[in-house]
């Protein structure tokens, strides 16, 4: 069977696939949302068939959206959950109920779609896969999704839906190139996904950042709930086994949303103070979607919600830690987390990343828990050659020395925490950690 899954990836991977692009062809790329419509059209629009949470963000719209979708399957949906990219299998994107599509039914949905896609041209592969994810919900019977963008909103090839909610994650700088080289410009095209008289939920924001959501908000008619303002939240208890918040509502009934609380407490196996705040934001996305959602079924959903390589503890002694951290803001967050669980801890880092990276603010970020970087490169065309890498180590003297492939890179950071108990961390790309998570996995 798995030959025909193959070709099935042989044939998406055909198309222009501009995650696998180097950041100045992605700046020139003709985004445009025309080739989306026109493929849905021809397929039925199966994305008007169930409910959508919609979620955008630099940070946290993974965590964020894996939140939404255990909650919906724990409330009694069937749930799809559509997120990019994958870390081991490509079918990991396409979830219902929280397994990820079979080999053969994407290899089957693949077959069902060539006719279409061959009358339009100059289609992706991410917009066909997204394309594919809309009609694997609708014949699996779906009756809520939760759908991830890929990159910025405004453009992206999931902005032809019409959700319930818009959701809002995080904003931080990244991928300049093709959104704008200031947060402002980049909460523009966030902002994309904002529909008329749709309802936005935001995470907390800068200012600069809060400003054009709640302009576009505003000129859209669609009432924005803001965590931090109207929904905050308090960290009961954290350990490495997970942890318990409580929600606090100040919201304004002026909204007509009235948030009301039963269950005193949340708790989730997600690490970080930032996980909070995603599931605070999942939390009030859940209720302003107007879907029937008990809140028991949330703290359910919330507590047994599976999303690997985000400050995953593989190993607790010596550490192994498995993060998905890539970019400044990020690796301040992830810094801070292991401030929090591992206070006196140095880390020997596996850190490998794409081209279009501010590596020097993400080494600045990290330098204080840096004992030495295993700089090594994933098997993939934007990976940013390990000459480069240590040349920035350098800069930011910092200890560093070269393995690949990633395997030996892994091998080696075992080999030194082995000696002196440091922790083993791989972060800086999806792609790397997806590779050390495999050679962990074999051994």
């Amino acid at each position: 069977m798995d030959s025909a899954y193959n070709s099935a990836l042989d044939y998406l991977y055909g198309f222009v696939d501009y995650s696998l692009k180097h950041s100045s062809e992605l700046a020139k790329a003709d985004f445009s949302l025309d080739r989306m419509f026109a493929l849905m059209d021809a397929l039925g629009n199966p994305q008007n068939n169930y409910p959508i949470i919609h979620v955008a963000g630099t940070k946290g719209k993974g965590s964020t959206s894996a939140l939404c979708a255990s909650a919906l399957v724990a409330a009694g949906f069937k749930t799809g959950l559509y997120t990019s990219p994958h870390l081991l299998d490509f079918c990991e994107r396409i979830q219902v109920n929280g397994q990820p599509i079979s080999h053969a039914q994407l290899a089957e949905l693949v077959e069902e779609i060539k006719p279409a896609v061959a009358k339009i041209e100059k289609l992706t592969t991410f917009e066909i896969t997204t394309a594919l994810a809309f009609m694997a919900f609708a014949k699996n019977g779906v009756n809520a999704a939760v759908i991830e963008v890929g990159l910025g909103g405004r453009l992206d090839a999931t902005n032809v839906v019409t959700p319930r909610v818009a959701v809002i994650t995080s904003l931080s700088m990244d991928h300049t190139a093709v959104l704008g080289d200031t947060l402002a410009k980049i909460a523009g095209e966030k902002a994309g996904i904002i529909k008329e008289g749709v309802p936005v939920v935001s995470s907390p924001q800068k200012d600069e950042a809060r400003e054009v959501l709640e302009r576009v908000a505003s000129e859209r008619h669609a009432p924005l709930t803001l965590v931090g303002r109207d929904l905050n939240f308090e960290l009961q208890s954290s350990s490495l086994d997970g942890q318990s918040f409580s929600l606090l509502s100040s919201l304004r009934q002026a909204q007509g949303i009235a948030f009301i609380f039963h269950p005193s407490s949340f708790r989730i196996p997600l690490l970080g103070s930032h996980q909070l705040t995603n599931a605070a934001t999942a939390y009030a996305a859940l209720k302003v979607s107007g879907l029937e959602i008990p809140d028991e079924a949330i703290q359910r959903g919330f507590a047994q919600v599976k999303w690997p390589a985000r400050f995953e503890v593989v190993r607790r002694e010596p550490p192994v830690i498995f993060d998905s951290a890539h970019n400044d803001d990020s690796f301040a967050k992830l810094r801070e987390t292991l401030e929090t669980y591992f206070p006196a801890r140095p880390v020997y880092l596996i850190f490998g990343a794409s081209e279009d990276k501010n590596i020097p603010g993400m080494f600045r970020e990290m330098k204080s828990k840096i004992k030495r970087i295993i700089v090594t490169r994933a098997d993939h065309p934007r990976a940013l050659e390990v000459a480069t890498i240590i040349g920035l180590a350098e800069s930011a003297q910092i200890e560093s020395e070269a393995r690949t492939p990633v395997e030996a890179a892994l091998a080696r950071a075992l080999e030194l925490s082995a000696n002196d108990g440091s922790i083993v961390l791989s972060a800086g790309s999806m792609f790397v950690t997806a590779e050390v998570m495999s050679a962990w996995n074999k051994k």
